[in-house]
């Protein structure tokens, strides 16, 4: 069975029935276990479901949040048939969704439940003095160098990404001003007052050339979703929205793979394998939700996924292509730029919602097919991007 076989016998078998969410702050004063059995809770509501109907859980985490089997206790599961507890952060936000969709059309469970929950603001901050530089094994290569954070590690990618194809700052500005105005129409989303280019140049610099208004939220929040068989979904309460394919690559770290070229991500490579998964291609894709954890990753994501040629991307975005009404509309919530950081599942989140034309203003009209992805391989060793589809 070839690769492509091995995509097709998935496709489309199981849905997302429901999509829960907790309130995004900077301090929920709450454990994460908390946070995790909201949203979940929301979500089962949303899909017409109860805690008795979970025989499955999954979610991903980096050691800051709730044990998958402690939350199952929590929710009453009596009979667990399937549990997933990925590590990893934005790279593998696409992975226990995946693996609950994969359970579900074996036949392994009925009814996954996905979630990301953390406290990213008022808890352990990403990078930060309190959390484990030994979990990466390129830490010893940054350390000497005080060259830790995220910020720090990305800006060296955007000076390489900015230098080969002419980018300049107002073009990173744009992808803040689009989301922002996006924001702008979601009451969940964080920070929803638009900005203008005067606002992003003149927003501190964190790690030249990456300003404040280039960087991902920090956030207290959780984002669940409910997984079950698409034949099952029919018969709930919203409209089902299939998982017609995930896809997962390798990355670039730059002190390990000092021969390769961190602005051909392994999402570029991974894509091709995605639409032949799904039996679709760029063209077919309504809306794009793509990892935003700063400015840059949005133009790379464009021409890693074929929405347009290698150093394209800032025209594209100038044009209009990627707001509310342009032939691309990315980030439709904001992202992680101003609705906040739940680690991608929000992105899958919003594409779900948009397929059951339920987003209100920001809604992308007749939406049927939508992309979301994970963190597109910089600085990672993984990626991942799924492909949604809604229901006939």
């Amino acid at each position: 069975m070839g690769e492509m076989d091995i995509g097709n016998t998935r496709r489309d078998a199981a849905a997302v029935a429901g999509v829960g969410h907790t309130e995004y702050s900077r301090n929920s004063g709450v454990t994460t276990l908390t946070l995790a059995v909201r949203a979940i809770q929301a979500a089962l509501a949303d899909a017409g479901l109860s805690r008795r109907d979970v025989d499955g859980v999954a979610c991903h985490r980096v050691g800051d949040s709730a044990d998958p089997a402690l939350v199952a206790q929590t929710l009453g599961v009596r009979d667990l048939r399937f549990v997933r507890d990925v590590f990893g952060g934005g790279s593998s936000c696409i992975a226990p969704l995946d693996a609950a969709a994969s359970a579900v059309a074996a036949g392994q469970a009925r009814c996954v439940v996905v979630w990301r929950a953390l406290n990213g603001r008022s808890g352990v901050r990403m990078a930060g003095a309190a959390s484990n530089p030994a979990l990466s094994a390129d830490a010893q290569y940054w350390l000497p160098y005080r060259h830790i954070s995220a910020p720090q590690q990305f800006a060296m990618f955007a000076r390489m990404y900015r230098h080969k194809y002419g980018v300049t700052a107002e073009d990173l500005g744009r992808v803040a001003i689009a989301q922002r105005a996006h924001a702008a129409l979601n009451p969940r989303a964080m920070m929803r007052q638009p900005i203008t280019m005067d606002d992003y140049l003149g927003s501190r610099w964190i790690a030249e050339p990456l300003r404040l208004l280039d960087c991902c939220l920090e956030s207290d929040a959780a984002v669940a979703l409910v997984v079950t068989s698409a034949a099952r979904a029919r018969d709930l309460r919203r409209t089902p929205v299939t998982i017609t394919a995930t896809a997962f690559g390798g990355g670039n770290q730059l002190a390990s793979n000092h021969h390769s070229d961190p602005t051909v991500p392994g999402a570029a490579i991974m894509a091709p394998r995605l639409y032949a998964a799904a039996g679709l291609g760029p063209d077919d894709i309504d809306l794009a939700e793509l990892y935003d954890a700063f400015t840059p990753l949005v133009p790379l994501q464009l021409e890693a996924y074929g929405f347009c040629e290698p150093g394209e991307a800032a025209h594209m975005i100038a044009d209009g292509a990627t707001r509310l009404g342009g032939a691309l509309p990315v980030n439709t919530h904001g992202g992680h730029l101003s609705e906040g950081y739940v680690h991608g599942l929000n992105h899958v989140a919003e594409a779900v919602l948009q397929l059951r034309h339920e987003c209100g203003e920001r809604q992308v009209p007749g939406a049927e097919v939508a992309l979301s992805t994970a963190q597109p391989g910089v600085y990672s060793g993984l990626t991942g991007a799924v492909i949604l589809k809604r229901a006939a």
